[in-house]
């Protein structure tokens, strides 16, 4: 019965990890597009081409490898903890 609750707990507070990395992670390319193209703005440049700039870029941002790899906050710390386990039951 530990066990469950111990899987339960961990899966709740990896869940939230994960969100909060998530959202900050979205947080910080978004105000990275904001400024890129502030910098340098095309010219004739509205606030719907900035917009569809940003909205682009987070396409591409959600496409990319860095939002997938942000789902390792699940199998790295099962694998370090199943590693422990077995160290400590085989010796």
């Amino acid at each position: 019965m530990q066990f469950v609750r111990l899987v339960v707990f961990g899966f709740v507070a990896l869940t939230i990890i994960y969100f909060s990395i998530s959202l900050y992670s979205k947080s910080v390319r978004r105000e990275r597009l904001e400024k890129e193209f502030d910098a340098n703005p095309p010219e004739g440049a509205d606030a719907a081409a900035r917009d569809a700039y940003i909205k682009n870029g987070m396409e591409a941002y959600h496409n990319s490898i860095r939002p997938k790899l942000i789902g390792l906050v699940y199998v790295v710390p099962v694998v370090v903890v199943s590693v422990i386990v077995y160290v400590v039951n085989t010796n």
